[in-house]
């Protein structure tokens, strides 16, 4: 086994820093891209609690420490972002500001597209409206 592959994706990125980098771009190109003007809406004008918890889900997720889970549970995304319309233009937008910020972000270009490929099917999967084909109740992607 190569160390690249007994890292974590959270080790091999550069951490916390870097992730926090990753949000504050995500949240940066979500405020000025026209593209994701709807995604914005969705949210409060007060970013900074949202910010922290992409941020903890992402650490986790990403291999890091478990802030997310011991703070809120099982992500349970679908059920948590249910009371909101998502859709084709939604998960777009949404992946328009990612990966502005994967760019930017991840200097390894073998991580970034393995980030963003991951987090397409995700993105794809927390669509609600006509079109999705996991409407029926599935629990994961």
């Amino acid at each position: 086994m190569s160390v690249v592959e007994a890292q974590s994706m959270f080790e091999r990125i550069g951490g916390a820093p870097v992730i926090d980098r990753l949000v504050e771009g995500f949240y940066a190109r979500m405020e000025t891209l026209p593209e994701a003007r709807g995604i914005r809406d969705m949210h409060t004008e007060e970013l900074g609690h949202i910010k922290m918890v992409l941020k903890r889900y992402l650490c986790e997720w990403m291999g890091g420490p478990k802030l997310y889970s011991a703070e809120k549970g099982h992500p349970r995304l679908r059920q948590r972002h249910m009371g909101f319309k998502i859709g084709a233009s939604e998960r777009d937008a949404w992946l328009l500001c990612m990966s502005g910020a994967l760019e930017e972000t991840i200097a390894e270009p073998r991580a970034r597209e393995e980030i963003y490929t991951l987090l397409a099917k995700l993105a794809d999967w927390m669509r609600n409206q006509s079109g999705n084909p996991h409407d029926a109740g599935s629990e994961r992607p």
